[in-house]
């Protein structure tokens, strides 16, 4: 199979490229691939011949998402399009990395993949607008919405709490903003056992199980030995969080797991990925 990953050298493109190695891979990044550029990405995805284009790459900064809601439907929404579009004329299948941000986190449960989307802020909007952009255009489609990615470097939340616990002795983390931690690793391989499978359609996938932003810390630093760091509770409007975030986000993973596509809990995914290196 020929697949071509758009934003390859970010925290997921590049576990996808390691995960789908036994394909013909492809890809392409800022700056030479800007997705916001139709022509481009149209001259760049038909160059490739792709039987199957993922598409990772996203504005993925929800501050700078809701400062700038322009930009966001630009790169997220609008991306999409010229990344749908590319796909129908190169006769390539599509699949599309969504987040349960599109989600408004009042329902109380975990979220299926038939729920109604009602994003709370730009971040989210600009991601629904990318599956409805190519739910529109292409017939052969997964969408695979995913949560509270980690994995890829400095920027991540596993990294940034680690980096304030050597600055500081104790740390304020929300408790009522709850999803599911989920490796990249882990994600980019239920992704190529997805499209190996070859069913078309919505998927969540994460890491199984869920916590609290508050629980993810205190396992992260317990995990690294630094349990001497004090966590303090916080609530989301107490925090007065920007931009707004919605509460309750975990998703059930029912249709990947009805093809025997499971992700492991997301404990033992972060103690691999906090492990000491051997």
């Amino acid at each position: 199979m020929r697949i071509f990953i758009t934003g390859n050298r970010g925290q997921l493109g590049r576990e996808l490229m390691c995960s789908l190695s036994a394909h013909t891979v492809d890809g392409g990044d800022l700056p030479e691939l800007d997705i916001s550029d139709a022509d481009t990405t149209r001259r760049r995805i038909e160059a490739a011949k792709p039987d199957i284009v993922i598409h990772a790459a996203a504005l993925t900064d929800t501050r700078l998402c809701e400062d700038d809601p322009h930009l966001a439907n630009r790169v997220n929404g609008l991306g999409t399009r010229n990344v749908a579009l590319a796909c129908r004329d190169a006769g390539a299948a599509l699949l599309y990395v969504s987040t349960n941000e599109v989600f408004d986190g009042l329902r109380g449960e975990p979220y299926v993949e038939s729920d109604a989307p009602k994003p709370v802020n730009a971040y989210g909007r600009s991601k629904l607008k990318g599956e409805e952009e190519a739910q529109a255009l292409v017939e052969r489609l997964y969408v695979v919405r995913t949560a509270w990615l980690y994995g890829g470097g400095e920027r991540d939340f596993p990294s940034k709490i680690l980096a304030a616990a050597a600055r500081q002795a104790e740390l304020t983390v929300v408790t009522d903003e709850v999803a599911t931690p989920t490796l990249a690793r882990d994600l980019a391989d239920a992704i190529a056992r997805l499209v190996e499978i070859g069913v078309y359609g919505v998927y969540h996938f994460t890491n199984s199980g869920e916590c609290s932003r508050f629980e993810w810390a205190r396992e992260i630093l317990r995990l690294a030995g630094r349990s001497d760091v004090a966590l303090k509770p916080t609530t989301l409007a107490e925090y007065n969080a920007y931009p707004p975030k919605p509460p309750y986000t975990a998703l059930r993973n029912e249709a990947g797991a009805r093809l025997g596509i499971a992700l492991r809990p997301w404990q033992a995914a972060l103690a691999e990925h906090l492990a000491p290196p051997t």
